[in-house]
């Protein structure tokens, strides 16, 4: 026994040492395949996998429901090693458990583990092409002077981003509008193009091809800055909407409990991943401003905390509600 005591250090030195990832990983998204953030995961997905090393898979997994929010609380249920991790945005972790009536089951922070933010995403405000105002600054004139419940706005369903944003510039330009509410965000865009709701504020990426094609019309951006793909359009803000800036994001995050050499290597392969000009620039085409201040694990648990609280905010003075 003495023997093999004194071994068995020898013996644990020759064998080959565990390395992650040793099978494929598992990014999941809680929308069907097509949509704006399951053209970020696959986007990321490939590079991400380069910088994991030689042998590293990334499989994308869609898991569509509820607005991310079923998927969400399927990711905090799974085992923390590593091999499953979840791109997730602000309607599943921060707009649905402020407007779910009775909450979410998990909690938007502390249920999960923070591996890196892959950018933001603001919003597009469209009008339907024989709208009667041309400018930004012409189409706000008009939505404040006009009778309440008078002008109609489309979105791809209740409780969403594209829902909250409307109802925000109500609030900021004291007047109410009429909600009409879709299925898919190509379903709100067909019906602002055939006049069915005046206008709507719509993800970027999936307006800016109709709005290329004049099939409706690009108005403004809601964020604080204006979105090199569209840098003829101001931002709301701009445009005579003082401090109004809401905009979507992405962020990675694992099940809780994950090892913190395990959240290290995501974080590492995620941050290059992302630093990359070519993934920048497709991510940029695809809607999403790549992120580039410090962004640790700490930093995208603390930028998820203030998303939260500030989309509490929002859902608060809108008094938005989402049923179960």
């Amino acid at each position: 026994m003495c023997r093999l005591l004194l071994a068995l250090p020898l013996l644990l030195a020759t064998l080959p040492a565990w390395a992650f990832p040793d099978r494929p990983i598992t990014l999941a998204t809680g929308y069907a395949p097509g949509g704006s953030t399951d053209i970020a995961a696959r986007l990321l997905a490939e590079r991400l996998a380069a910088n994991l090393g030689p042998e590293a898979r990334v499989v994308v997994e869609n898991r569509p429901g509820a607005a991310g929010i079923v998927a969400s609380d399927w990711l905090r249920r799974q085992a923390p090693d590593g091999h499953t991790i979840m791109l997730v945005e602000s309607s599943s972790h921060a707009i649905a458990p402020a407007a779910l009536v009775g909450g979410t089951r998990y909690d938007p922070v502390a249920d999960f583990s923070h591996l890196g933010v892959i950018g933001t995403a603001p919003l597009l405000m469209i009008v339907n092409k024989d709208f009667p105002a041309a400018t930004a600054s012409e189409v706000l004139a008009r939505l404040r002077a006009a009778p309440p419940e008078s002008i109609t706005y489309a979105t791809s369903g209740v409780g969403t981003i594209v829902h909250l944003a409307p109802e925000m510039l109500a609030l900021d330009l004291k007047t109410r509008f009429v909600h009409i509410p879709y299925r898919s965000g190509g379903q709100m865009l067909t019906a602002i193009f055939q006049g069915e709701g005046q206008f709507g504020i719509a993800v970027l990426a999936s307006a800016a091809q109709q709005v290329r094609d004049g099939m409706v019309r690009g108005i403004a951006v809601t964020g604080n800055r204006r979105f090199p793909s569209f840098p003829d359009l101001p931002t709301l803000a701009e445009a005579g909407v003082p401090g109004y800036d809401i905009a979507t994001w992405n962020i990675i995050l694992g099940p809780p409990g994950m090892p913190p050499a395990v959240q290290a290597a995501l974080n590492r392969a995620l941050v290059a991943s992302i630093a990359e000009p070519a993934l920048r620039q497709r991510l940029l085409t695809a809607g999403v401003d790549a992120w580039t201040a410090p962004n640790g694990p700490a930093e995208a648990r603390d930028f998820l905390v203030r998303e939260v609280a500030k989309f509490r905010t929002v859902v608060e003075r809108t008094g938005v509600k989402l049923e179960p």
